[in-house]
């Protein structure tokens, strides 16, 4: 089959169930060239090492389980010294999931708050029920983290303006709730110093994912696009109030930064 009947088989196909054409949309090489032609950006953003954010110093990282749909252990590592860099630290998520993020930076900060939606929801939404069990189940009784319930989309951000000095957003990574995320943390929840991370900016530390990465430059303002880095070794963005040096994304780079991960297992 040649290209030109490829294409008009497509079509067809859209035209009976238009539903497709969302799939067509979302594929990666949509928004590769979405970002390539709206960001001049072909590599990602600005690549920064962690070291050249925060310190070099030793991080403990508990709980953590290697499990699917969580975190790097370098990316809770750059958590953890975000909150150091602020005098008891407000911190604010957005995506709970099994509450590794929100423990290991309740370690530091003197008050969490973590948004995911509530079981009804989850159930309306036909989400497992073994996935819905999991919400939060290693927060247990930490008394310096608020569990809130609500959708990201129409949650009240206004009560708590201007209040969080760390922000994660790390909920659902479709553009358009990026994209709401965004917004309503750069209009209600920062202040001029707050620093701002994105999760799965990336899908490996190699490997921009840039539907995230379009929400995210859509989201924000542009003056402030030359202070949003990718830090060498995570799969998250970051926005900080201070122009660093990057280099350019190179994914056959041989590693500078070199970790020594000491494991133990905890029954």
């Amino acid at each position: 089959m040649n290209k030109i009947s490829k294409a008009l088989k497509a079509v067809v196909e859209i035209i009976k169930n238009p539903r497709l054409l969302n799939n067509v949309l979302n594929t990666p090489e949509v928004w590769d060239e979405y970002v390539k032609k709206r960001f001049n950006l072909s590599n990602g953003l600005s690549v920064v090492k962690i070291g050249d954010l925060f310190d070099n110093e030793e991080e403990i990282i508990y709980p953590y389980s290697f499990s699917d749909g969580g975190s790097l252990p370098t990316d809770l590592i750059l958590l953890k010294k975000a909150a150091k860099s602020f005098d008891a630290c407000k911190y604010f998520e957005i995506g709970t999931w099994r509450g590794e993020s929100v423990v290991n930076v309740a370690d530091i900060a003197e008050k969490c708050y973590t948004l995911n939606l509530s079981d009804s929801e989850m159930r309306e939404l036909n989400f497992n029920e073994n996935y819905i069990k999991q919400i939060g189940c290693y927060i247990k009784n930490t008394k310096n983290i608020i569990c809130l319930k609500g959708n990201s989309l129409n949650f009240n951000y206004k009560k708590y303006k201007n209040k969080f000095d760390l922000v994660f957003i790390d909920g659902e990574h479709h553009y358009d709730y990026v994209l709401s995320d965004t917004k309503n943390v750069f209009k209600y929840l920062i202040h001029s110093n707050s620093i701002v991370i994105w999760h799965d900016y990336a899908y490996t530390p190699e490997r921009v994912r840039n539907q995230v990465l379009a929400a995210i430059l859509d989201g924000t303002p542009k003056e402030i696009h030359n202070k949003i880095y990718h830090p060498e070794g995570t799969i998250s963005a970051i926005f900080i109030n201070k122009k660093i040096k990057g280099n350019i994304l190179d994914k056959y780079k041989q590693p500078e930064n070199i970790y020594k991960i000491k494991l133990k297992q905890d029954n």
